[in-house]
């Protein structure tokens, strides 16, 4: 079980999830007993202080803070040129400028700003996904006192996480909401669902393995603990907790628990799993033309401020695992409580 290694009092990690969440979700969390988690590839170093000091000052006890790994893609011109042409209708059904500069919030991957950081919070858990950084910024993030885990979708990036001295290891399943943190191979025929990959990795690695994907209520957590999961992550029932920053249309897209899931690429150029929207239903959800990740998502950027500024997530990323039954709208901190009772 994790709670001896996060010295957290159940066996619960939230599922850090950019934009969608601050400090209030992981102190909840933290204060339920489980492992609260922040989410930094997308924040300053300035902003992660800020709300790292706000964990602290609310609670004492143990946190995530997560991070990106992987190398920034090189432009495409050729390909943003036919990204924009495909969203062009939209441009003009907005009556916005097609060829217009758009910015959307920055993707880092974990460098030596990042682990200069990490030196100077002494977090006591950081976690990763797509892979690890670079041996040298690991061994600074050990050297700070954290402990490490990362998540992996297939057997092999398990066996290649715990080579590399990690921690523990989040199985990813294919029901899981938001990015797939795949990194040895990118071919989504290779990556199962969690409870036919969990038994599986937990066989193949000797730290312990993590269940994520699917898991949302406290029969979904014996389930993966009876299968050998020595805890849980869980995101999507989170979502509609008030802590959670969720925007107004992906919480009422969460609260139709009919409402389809798929993997898509058309967000941010990496797979990620999402309640199927507009854009999602007329261009397909995976397409060759969107840019490499994260480098799609500036072109969709001045399309998502207009649908959002009149309450559509038409062109949002509305992130949700297959399993939206466990979303309720109570405080984190009793979900968490709720999810793995004593």
């Amino acid at each position: 079980m994790i709670e001896t290694l996060f010295r957290i009092e159940r066996p619960v990690v939230q599922a850090p999830m950019a934009g969608v969440q601050g400090s209030a979700l992981a102190i909840a969390v933290c204060e339920g007993g489980g492992l609260g988690s922040l989410p930094c590839a997308m924040l300053s170093a300035d902003v992660v202080r800020t709300e790292v000091a706000a964990i602290r000052a609310r609670s004492d006890r143990p946190f995530n803070l997560n991070f990106f790994c992987y190398e920034p893609p090189r432009p495409d011109a050729a390909r943003e040129a036919q990204w924009r042409a495909l969203l062009a209708p939209y441009y003009r059904e907005a009556g916005l400028d097609p060829a217009a500069a758009a910015s959307a919030p920055a993707r880092k991957p974990f460098d030596d700003e990042a682990a200069a950081l990490v030196e100077e919070l002494r977090p006591p858990v950081v976690s990763f996904h797509f892979g690890l950084p670079a041996a040298p910024l690991l061994a600074r993030v050990r050297a700070a006192g954290a402990r490490i885990l990362s998540s992996a979708t297939t057997v092999a990036e398990a066996r290649w996480l715990e080579a590399r001295g990690v921690d523990a290891i989040v199985a990813q399943g294919l029901e899981a909401g938001g990015h797939r943190g795949h990194f040895l191979s990118r071919d989504l025929l290779l990556q199962g669902g969690l409870f036919a990959l969990l038994p599986r990795m937990v066989q193949a690695v000797d730290v312990p393995v993590i269940a994520a994907g699917g898991v949302a209520d406290a029969r979904g957590v014996e389930a993966a603990l009876a299968l050998g999961a020595a805890g849980v992550q869980v995101g999507t029932a989170y979502l509609l907790c008030p802590e959670a920053t969720t925007r107004p249309a992906h919480r009422a897209a969460l609260k139709d628990t009919d409402a389809p899931t798929m993997l898509t690429n058309l967000f941010s150029g990496g797979a990620a799993r999402g309640i199927v929207n507009r854009l999602m239903r007329e261009l397909g959800p995976m397409r060759a033309e969107a840019p490499e990740f994260p480098l799609a998502s500036s072109a969709l950027a001045p399309l998502r401020a207009w649908a959002e500024a009149s309450g559509s997530g038409d062109f949002s990323p509305l992130w949700a695992g297959q399993n939206t039954l466990g979303c309720r709208e109570i405080s984190a901190a009793e979900l968490t409580r709720e999810l793995a009772p004593h």
